[in-house]
């Protein structure tokens, strides 16, 4: 995701990412504006977006796990 991101950063476009990805004959099967592959590259691109933005300081976070309840007799 990283690299994808970082290709798009660096002018690419999402076509030029998915024949690098998937080779060209692949991506040339189907219509570009609705194929399945254009909506893969897209997301894989905002995915590698999160962590460059400061999402990856999410993954450094540990979850708190939940305190036990105390009963009361």
């Amino acid at each position: 995701m990283m690299l994808v991101a970082d290709a798009r950063a660096e002018g690419a476009s999402y076509r030029d990412i998915a024949f690098a990805l998937y080779g060209q004959k692949r991506v040339a099967a189907e219509p570009w504006k609705t194929s399945s592959l254009r909506d893969r590259v897209i997301g894989l691109v905002n995915g590698g977006r999160a962590p460059i933005g400061g999402g990856y300081l999410k993954l450094l976070r540990h979850r708190r796990r939940p305190q036990p309840r105390l009963r009361s007799f």
